[in-house]
């Protein structure tokens, strides 16, 4: 569907901007006017990573006036691999203010506002208000129903977009003409049932694909061209090389969004057993060098990672047996009935919910890795490599 444009047009280009912008200018679609509402829009970015990075950098190139960026994190070299908008030099650095020092690189024209503190529910609709349209880059489900409720309270579009190994998916969400993200997803999977892309793995140049599809989203949507997204899933295959078509409608049985909430809970990180099962069950990186050192016979130590994860870093002695092998019960099998068995993952999440699975299965004095393999490498052995 055609809409409105989101934002009024601002009085004026100056000669500097007429230059820069010329191949915009020329497009009979966009021409002084859509530019100029490209200079008067404000944006806000949730997230300064994978697909913020392409988003920032683009929306910045385009000329939007206004880049608001939330982001309580820092730099981590296993950022750079995808997070094209930081460099070597800003490993450590805020990712909010690495990603403004690049946009004001790319165009000094733009200014930029920073939000450096976590997403909540007691914070978003502040943040949000003074913004005409949201793009959401995040990775995690509790804040994506964040954004999408506080997006409907507020009444403002928002661009979606998502992104795992090869596959990615963009959508529009603006539930005064169309579906909300809870139309397309009514209830969060599972705890544990979605890996992130910090578990499963992101192809870096994904990021680029996608992050480029919510910008050109953000274009149609505040000069009013084209047919945005509203009511349709875009999903990518980069393996296939294929982009298909999902038609998304209001679901008339979705209640009303009237207020936020627990968005962590409503979620649910980590599953009710998971959580119950770890209750004086969780030993540290240091108590297991200990066992390791003084027993080594007497415990069975599994790593439930992924092979591929196993093959980056891993605790010597550690028996691969993956999560899923433990929630379909094909590994309890496996396990020895005169050890004592010790489950590890990357940082103690998934090893909870296998914990959850070998305790119902009778193996009341197993224990799990709090901090995982992360924990190991920063209080063990910091010579390992981390991912």
């Amino acid at each position: 569907m055609s809409l409105p444009p989101l934002v009024e047009p601002a009085a004026e280009l100056t000669v500097d901007e007429v230059r820069r912008y010329s191949r915009h200018l020329i497009i009979p679609d966009v021409g002084m006017d859509g530019q100029k509402r490209l200079k008067n829009a404000k944006v806000l970015v949730v997230g300064a990573g994978g697909l913020g990075s392409p988003a920032l950098l683009y929306l910045a190139a385009a000329g939007v006036g206004t880049l608001g960026i939330i982001d309580f994190d820092v730099v981590d070299e296993s950022n750079l691999q995808r997070q094209i908008i930081h460099g070597q030099s800003d490993v450590g650095r805020p990712k909010a203010e690495s990603a403004r020092d690049s946009i004001k690189e790319v165009n000094p024209n733009v200014e930029v506002i920073l939000h450096q503190d976590r997403l909540e529910s007691d914070n978003a609709l502040e943040i949000f208000a003074p913004y005409d349209l949201i793009l959401d880059g995040t990775d995690n489900f509790a804040t994506r129903y964040l954004v999408n409720d506080a997006a409907v309270i507020l009444n403002k579009p928002y661009v979606w977009g998502s992104i795992y190994r090869f596959d990615g998916q963009v959508s529009v969400f603006w539930n005064e003409y169309g579906p909300q993200y809870r139309d397309l997803y009514p209830e969060p999977p599972p705890p544990g049932m979605v890996p992130s892309c910090a578990e499963g793995g992101v192809l870096g140049v994904l990021c680029a694909s996608i992050g480029s599809v919510m910008v050109n989203e953000a274009i149609k949507l505040i000069t009013g061209i084209g047919d945005p997204l509203v009511g349709r899933l875009l999903i990518f295959d980069a393996l296939e090389m294929t982009w298909r078509e999902v038609k998304v409608r209001k679901d008339p049985e979705t209640e009303p969004v009237t207020e936020l909430i627990d968005y962590e809970a409503f979620c649910g990180a980590v599953s009710e057993e998971a959580t119950q099962a770890a209750v004086d069950s969780t030993i540290t990186a240091k108590e297991l060098k200990e066992l390791l050192d003084n027993k080594p016979d007497e415990i069975y130590l599994v790593d439930v990672r992924e092979k591929n994860e196993y093959e980056i870093v891993s605790i010597p002695g550690a028996t691969l047996i993956p999560k899923g092998e433990f929630l379909n019960g094909n590994a309890l099998g496996q396990l020895p009935q005169d050890k004592r068995v010790v489950l590890h993952c990357k940082s103690g999440v998934r090893s909870a919910e296998a914990l959850a699975a070998v305790k119902a299965a009778g193996f009341a004095d197993a224990v799990h890795v709090g901090g995982g393999v992360l924990a190991w490498v920063n209080q063990v052995d910091p010579s390992l490599p981390t991912y």
